[in-house]
Order: structure tokens, then C-alpha cells, then sequence
């Protein structure tokens, strides 16, 4: 699906016919030279970019930012864990004060002393 060698060869000799043996070299040189400006574009932006991101520029990992990573299906299914995993962690705080809960009431039975053997101690 991406350009690949045979692809080139075919449109440089449908470019061969059509513009001719005279105006060829004029146009590949343009070519070039449009080629050359984008690049130098691209670096441009890319120093522009690190000097107003600093050093934190470094840190950043482009791949997880490239477009061509989009997967809707691994995009839903960490969405998805991720709200099980918040829901579990709710759900183990809520037991965690709910233990807490029932021995600070067992303790309050009590009279506000533990129960405890003094003679095993």
C-alpha cells in the first residue's frame, strides 16, 4: 500500500513520456530542491520545538504520539481496565474503612479497652 520501489520506477517513466527527454532534468531538479525545502521545514520545526519544550523535549516518547499507532479496539480495551481497575481499588478502600469501621465499633463495645488475656501476655 506505501510507495514502493516498483511504484517509482513506474511513475518516473510515465513521467519520461509525458514531459520528455528536454524538460525532464528541469523538473527533477525542482523536485529536489521542493524536497530539500520540506525537509529543512521539518528541521526547523523540530529545533523550534525543542527550545520552547526545553528539556523535557527529550523525555517526550513520540512514538506513543504517532497517528499511525491508532488502534480504536487497544484504545476502548484500556479505557475499559482502566475503569476496573479504579472500581477494584474503590471497592478494596471501601472494605479497607468498612474492617476499620467495625473494630472501632468493637473496641467502643468494649468500653474503649481491647479484649484481651492478660494472663497469655
Amino acid at each position: 500500500m506505501g510507495l514502493t520501489i516498483e511504484k517509482i520506477m513506474v511513475i518516473l517513466v510515465i513521467a519520461m513520456f509525458l514531459l520528455g527527454p528536454e524538460r525532464l532534468p528541469i523538473y527533477a531538479k525542482k523536485l529536489g530542491e521542493l524536497v530539500r525545502g520540506v525537509k529543512r521545514m521539518a528541521d526547523g520545526a523540530k529545533d523550534r520545538m525543542r527550545e520552547e519544550m526545553g528539556p523535557e523535549y527529550d523525555d517526550v516518547d513520540w512514538r506513543q504520539l504517532d497517528p499511525r499507532q491508532y488502534d480504536p479496539r487497544r484504545i476502548i480495551r484500556d479505557a475499559l481496565l482502566e475503569d476496573e481497575r479504579e472500581t477494584r481499588a474503590a471497592a478494596r478502600r471501601a472494605r479497607a474503612e468498612q474492617a476499620a469501621a467495625q473494630r472501632r465499633a468493637r473496641t467502643e463495645a468494649a468500653g474503649g479497652r481491647l479484649n484481651f488475656d492478660e494472663e497469655a501476655t
